[in-house]
């Protein structure tokens, strides 16, 4: 894969760079409507994956928190075309990583140091590159490590990159009104979280610690005398990742064990922890040999405050979904109704999110629920299809619901995501046993 050189950390260099990537979008649309003056059966799926490529193309270069937006609309699958969930999910954890002399130069800059003067072996190629930073192999007293450099100017830029992405955000969730301030707000401080890697080494150690007895789920060792706040070192686990490993697993035993042990550390987090690992995609697990799940990525970690938590999973049970009074009241708790809608913004999102609150938390009615279930993805296509296309909704203001709803649905959508590629089948209530 093609190295990268330099990367735009400036805001003027940063916003002509997607100034450019927007000029390449309006001649897609230009070529795309002018083929469909002479052929009117034409679909959007040319302009689509014109636009793709070219988003991501955009975004790669950039890194940081622009690329990190695309990488959380792959997990929407339901929301994008598959053109764009297909080629921003590369976000995830394939992009073009930085040249090895940019590698030493960061490395000098942020360590005070280069990388021989700390490790007894270091490989300047990366073995994995994401958004916000690559991955080295080390040695060091015979160790075999992993060594996380965050990119340049990726801390400094999250502000100017969310405000570029803002119009678009704002248009594509029909966002209205100041309160919607709240929700990039909430992107914003997360994003800002996981450049602070002294933070992460610190939450990546307590939550270890904390679900190190829950079974087939390993963790590496962090070293904070190697570690700053812009490099990680940590344990090198040998594994691959859990998309890759799906794809070739053909044992629905060992598949059900790896999807377990997912849930069960999710639900523990959950429930017992009041915090959670927010970036639920395959880039952040490893399977080992012996069909271990292995979390290797703590940097955006949600809290649950009690004032969200107790609501939320109210309305995951079944009997509460259907008492159309408490449900409604719950609504409100959660922000999801406001005290200044109109009687048919009440009856209109009532409806709305009866009929998601009962598809979504379908999972939690039994005791064990197959991930693989066709009909449960079907119905949640259909579903995102139907509102999608409902021209009430788009002039409805679309600020719903609490911030927290942000990452935390993130995170159950993540999860589904992963235990559907899986094709797992779990307990639901398992991880009740490892809570004390």
């Amino acid at each position: 894969m093609k190295t990268i050189d330099k990367i735009p950390t400036g805001k003027l260099g940063r916003t002509s760079k997607m100034v450019t990537t927007g000029v390449k979008v309006g001649g897609n649309y230009l070529k795309y409507y002018g083929k469909k003056a002479f052929n009117s059966e034409l679909t959007r799926d040319e302009l689509d994956q014109s636009n793709a490529d070219d988003i991501y193309d955009g975004l790669k270069s950039l890194k940081g928190s622009a690329l990190k937006v695309a990488q959380m609309l792959s997990m929407e699958k339901s929301l994008l075309p598959g053109a764009y969930v297909e080629k921003f999910s590369l976000a995830q954890f394939s992009v073009p990583p930085l040249s090895a002399p940019l590698v030493r130069k960061t490395f000098k800059k942020y360590n005070g140091k280069y990388p021989e003067e700390l490790y007894d072996a270091f490989t300047s190629q990366s073995v994995n590159a994401a958004s916000i930073g690559q991955v080295h192999r080390a040695e060091k007293d015979g160790k075999k490590l992993a060594v996380k450099i965050q990119y340049p100017g990726v801390a400094e830029s999250i502000s100017s990159d969310l405000a570029m992405v803002k119009p678009i955000a704002t248009r594509m969730f029909n966002l209205q009104g100041k309160d919607s301030e709240k929700y990039f707000k909430e992107v914003e401080g997360k994003l800002l979280e996981e450049t602070d890697y002294l933070l992460e080494v610190q939450q990546s150690k307590e939550i270890s610690e904390a679900c190190a007895h829950i079974p087939n789920l390993k963790f590496p060792k962090y070293y904070e005398e190697l570690s700053s706040e812009r490099i990680i070192t940590m344990d090198w686990m040998p594994g691959v990742h859990l998309s890759e490993w799906a794809k070739a697993n053909e044992d629905q035993s060992e598949a059900n064990k790896v999807g377990q042990a997912l849930w069960d550390f999710y639900m523990y987090q959950m429930h017992g922890l009041k915090a959670v690992h927010a970036d639920p995609h395959p880039g952040n697990f490893l399977i080992d040999e012996d069909s271990n799940l292995i979390a290797i990525d703590f940097g955006c970690i949600k809290q649950v405050p009690e004032d969200f938590y107790v609501p939320y999973f109210e309305l995951a049970k079944k009997e509460n979904i259907n008492d159309p009074d408490f449900f409604n009241s719950k609504l409100f708790e959660l922000e999801i109704l406001r005290e200044d809608d109109s009687p048919r913004e009440i009856e209109y999102f009532s409806e709305l999110f009866y009929q998601m609150l009962n598809l979504f938390t379908s999972p939690f009615h039994a005791e064990t629920f197959d991930f693989a279930d066709g009909s449960f993805w079907n119905s949640i296509t259909d579903l995102s299809e139907k509102y999608s296309k409902d021209t009430e909704l788009r002039k409805m203001n679309g600020n719903r619901g609490s911030k927290h709803f942000l990452y935390i649905n993130r995170t159950f959508f993540g999860l589904y995501n992963l235990l559907h590629d899986l094709k797992a089948e779990v307990k639901i209530n398992n991880f009740r046993d490892y809570l004390s």
